[in-house]
């Protein structure tokens, strides 16, 4: 007895060194600070602990277009990472780039994992699928624009909090009143492009760009300057004129704005919700978003924004094993709940939304369930499932341009619009000439 002590005794001190020796690394990009760092973080530790053949590591890389700049230029180097955060715009760029990645679909039958599409959300999982049915990257934080109310500011204007904002010109008349109230800040946004022109075709079930946005193929092009786009534009142009619609930059520094209080109505991410909880001093609720009365088929559905991981290649079949069980590991239902209900991302699979229903978590957080309910109480349309195009990030861009140019009273609507069309229209021909 005593010699099978001594034999097993090495052996097991052996067994317990060893995976910090051979632990297969995973290195992991993305775009994630503040509180949405930290549970990235906190997802990675959790994987770590739970088994000891890989070791994932995450490390920023800067914002969304910094994120997606570094991944491209690490492959050119041969120091790409296996997994990359890409926004969504960059969905176009990332399948084009042949040779650069892996699909999911394959990285997961390659390893022999357990993987069904059909877990995941329809309006999430399309965005990041092939017209054949592939998914290419895994959806990993899926979001859609809400409408955050400041509930105390409007208590403080003498307005009902629960006032109605259903419809933008139910929103322009409580404008007024915040305005008439001496309030400094009605109405701030995030991401001006994402939320008032690529979700507002959506939502109005209008084309954004022709060839169903892109999904159907490279000769497409922009649409968004027609009646309903200009409509809502000039409105905002009028709201900025006013002092109703305060302008604050081009992707979210209009949060830190409203977490502190200073404005009334802010339309944003759905999953400003982790930020929000985080710092607002204040009480705060979240309203579907608005759209347009008198618009046929309004509303529609709102579109994603947010990000997914691309797998890379170039990396070692053992590699790609360890990529396989993070990904699984990232879908499963207590670990994508978690994410949802910690930062209002939606739930990627339903399995994630139905455990979250269990939980109690929608009736104890009234809202909540908004980006979830606008995202599938319909069934998309050709032209409200997404956009799909080549060099998106520089046409956003454009538009920034062009949206500031009303913001400032520089130029009307139809005119600004118009100019972004035509000069997108131009990247996307030189996208496609690229492309064949």
């Amino acid at each position: 007895m005593n010699m099978r002590h001594l034999v097993i005794g090495p052996i097991s001190l052996l067994a317990m060194a060893a995976p910090a020796v051979a632990q297969t690394e995973i290195q992991f990009w993305h775009a994630f600070t503040g509180r949405l760092g930290e549970l990235v973080d906190e997802q990675v530790k959790t994987f770590n602990e739970s088994q000891s053949d890989y070791a994932v590591v995450a490390s920023h890389k800067g914002n969304y277009s910094e994120t997606l700049n570094a991944g491209i230029a690490a492959f050119r180097a041969g120091e790409q990472p296996d997994i990359l955060m890409v926004f969504e715009v960059g969905t176009a760029t990332m399948m084009g780039a042949k040779g650069a990645v892996k699909p999911v679909y394959q990285v997961m039958e390659e390893a022999g994992a357990e993987f069904d599409p059909d877990a995941y959300i329809g309006a999430v999982k399309g965005y990041y699928t092939s017209t054949d049915g592939d998914m290419l990257s895994l959806p990993f934080n899926s979001s859609t624009p809400v409408l955050w109310v400041n509930r105390d500011a409007l208590t403080a204007a003498g307005i009902d909090p629960d006032v109605d904002l259903t419809t933008w010109q139910t929103v322009g008349e409580v404008l007024d009143q915040l305005k008439a109230a001496g309030h400094e800040c009605p109405l701030t946004t995030a991401w001006q492009s994402w939320i008032h022109l690529e979700n507002l075709s959506a939502y109005h079930n209008v084309p954004f760009a022709t060839q169903n946005n892109g999904f159907a193929g490279l000769d497409t092009e922009l649409a968004f300057n027609g009646p309903v786009q200009v409509q809502h534009i000039q409105a905002m142009g009028d709201w900025a004129k006013d002092g109703k619609f305060i302008y604050t930059g081009r992707r979210n520094e209009g949060g830190a704005n409203f977490r502190a209080g200073e404005c009334a109505l802010f339309t944003e991410s759905s999953a400003g919700y982790a930020g929000i909880k985080a710092e607002a001093e204040f009480e705060f609720g979240v309203r579907p978003l608005p759209y347009w009365e008198g618009v046929e088929g309004a509303p529609q559905n709102t579109i994603i924004g947010g990000a997914s991981l691309w797998v890379m290649e170039g990396q070692t079949a053992e590699e790609y094993k360890g990529v396989a069980a993070f990904l699984n590991f990232l879908s499963s239902p207590e670990i994508q709940a978690k994410w949802h209900q910690d930062t209002g991302y939606l739930p990627i699979t339903a399995a994630a939304g139905d455990l979250t229903r269990e939980q109690g978590f929608y009736e104890a957080s009234p809202g909540t369930e908004v980006a979830v309910v606008q995202m599938t109480a319909k069934e998309p349309t050709d032209v409200s499932k997404g956009i799909r195009l080549g060099s998106f990030d520089q046409i956003r861009g454009i538009i920034d341009e062009e949206l500031e140019a009303v913001w400032s009273g520089d130029k009307d609507a139809q005119a600004a619009l118009d100019t972004a069309v035509q000069r997108g229209n131009e990247l996307l021909r030189r996208f496609e000439q690229a492309s064949q």
